[in-house]
């Protein structure tokens, strides 16, 4: 019986044996529900089943944390805590039943990155506030009403204003085919600013498409009367040379950032120093169950367990 207290934070052994004991158990019944060669359901299960266990861990933590009034920042220890152990059980299981190759390991390290580090944001240390993004369609016709207003002013025709507003609506039906989603990773208020945040553990060879999305919703965001601050925040130093990276930080819309200097900003903006938790605690090698990590050595995926 694991223990629901502040000593979560460090107990990343109670809390890696507590996720294995609860993964054998749900891994009966799926191996009992699905044939040997399903492997990609025996897969999508496990890790349904171990993301079920920490988010009921994670619940019955929040309440007791409520209950005996904890701060962000005993809570937030834990939840680290919680979910980094979750995810090297989830990554264990995953591999025991579907091996991984190296593109699915890679991305799969990396994707687990961005919510990890969006934790320090739900829990904060400073005094932010999440807010909801606004819907495109809402902006759409917020610009469309100015325009409009503005061209009823004009001293021509009710014909050519009539005309001049085809002219406008037709140039948005170019500009957008749908619907354009402004939802990002992260939205939150700080000192009265509003600040966008993209994730983005590494870029891939083909970026092109996901670049030039990027470069619109943040000039939309740019020319709203609240001029929100668009932040991208990128794991890979690496990534510092990448073109796509550059163009973004050379846009003049975007504040790009990769590696330490990430972790930097997420300090500066939550409060909570997420690298130095890191390093004191995330062991990827030594965290492994032994079998697992001579898997990834011989397949020589331990080059991508670093974050």
């Amino acid at each position: 019986m694991i223990s629901i207290d502040k000593s979560l934070s460090v107990n990343k052994e109670q809390l890696l044996s507590y996720f294995r004991d609860r993964a054998n158990e749900s891994l009966e019944v799926i191996r009992r529900t699905y044939g040997s060669t399903e492997f990609k359901q025996q897969a999508s299960a496990i890790n349904k089943a171990i993301i079920e266990t920490k988010d009921n861990l994670i619940k019955t933590l929040l309440q007791k944390a409520n209950k005996e009034k904890w701060n962000n920042r005993e809570i937030l220890k834990c939840i680290l805590m919680i979910t980094y152990t979750s995810y090297v059980v989830m990554i264990e299981y995953r591999n025991e039943v579907w091996p991984y190759e190296y593109m699915t390991f890679s991305r799969r390290i990396g994707e687990l990155w961005a919510p990890f580090c969006k934790l320090c944001f739900e829990y904060p240390i400073r005094d932010i506030t999440l807010f909801v993004p606004p819907l495109f369609s809402e902006i759409r016709q917020k610009f469309a009403s100015e325009i409009e207003d503005y061209i009823d002013t004009l001293s021509i025709t009710q014909k050519q204003k009539k005309e001049l507003k085809r002219y406008y609506n037709k140039v948005w039906s170019l500009v957008t085919s749908g619907e354009i989603k402004l939802e990002l990773d992260l939205h939150f208020q700080l000192n009265g600013e509003k600040i966008v945040v993209d994730f983005k553990s590494g870029f891939s060879s083909n970026e092109k498409g996901n670049t030039n999305r990027l470069l619109l919703v943040a000039s939309i965001y740019k020319n709203l009367e609240e001029n929100y601050k668009t932040i991208l925040l990128v794991r890979s130093k690496e990534d510092e040379n990448n073109n796509y990276f550059k163009t973004l930080k050379n846009s003049g819309i975007w504040e790009a950032y990769c590696g330490s200097e990430t972790y930097s900003k997420i300090k500066e903006y939550s409060g909570f120093d997420i690298k130095q938790w890191i390093n004191s605690n995330i062991d990827w090698t030594s965290d492994f169950k032994e079998t697992t990590m001579k898997y990834f050595k011989k397949q020589n995926l331990d080059q991508y367990l670093k974050w």
